[in-house]
């Protein structure tokens, strides 16, 4: 089975938390979208920076109210997550604790406006949303930083 991918719109912050190891799961307010373990959120960091700047695999996925959330990741060791993301979820009817396995940062940045200059009229997810492997953003953009990136890695190993 092929994996799904996804484009996830996370503020900076939290960004730079999930790929220098501190946050080990993401907080997201229900939207109907619920991405199984093993699939792909491309991660477009918000806000002042504007871009596409890596990935992670989905481990394990909870779903319940958002204090049951808490409560589940509460009993964990380090589960990177603090008083401000449990704000983030607050009050929402349903939310998600997505663990975030193997983060991985794409050689180069996409910048947005490189984005639409690629794809006239681009706009980013304001949560996330999930892509075909025919979407012209995955097909014409994603693969090529993805193939960039795993050919840095690989060669990093050598």
């Amino acid at each position: 089975m092929e994996e799904k991918i996804y484009l996830a719109s996370i503020r900076p912050k939290y960004v730079y938390r999930i790929f220098t190891g501190v946050k080990k799961f993401e907080l997201r307010k229900w939207i109907g979208i619920r991405p199984p373990k093993g699939s792909i959120i491309i991660v477009y960091a918000s806000g002042s920076v504007k871009a596409i700047v890596g990935e992670f695999k989905v481990g394990r996925v909870f779903f319940a109210q958002p204090s049951d959330i808490w409560n589940i990741l509460m009993t964990m060791e380090k589960p990177g997550v603090g008083a401000e993301d449990y704000q983030y979820i607050r009050g929402a009817k349903y939310a998600l604790a997505i663990e975030v396995l193997n983060p991985i940062l794409y050689v180069k940045p996409i910048k947005l406006d490189e984005l639409r200059r690629i794809i006239p009229g681009f706009m980013p997810p304001m949560s996330m949303k999930e892509l075909s492997r025919d979407d012209p953003l995955y097909e014409l953009i994603i693969r090529k930083a993805r193939e960039t990136t795993f050919k840095a890695l690989d060669k990093k190993s050598i």
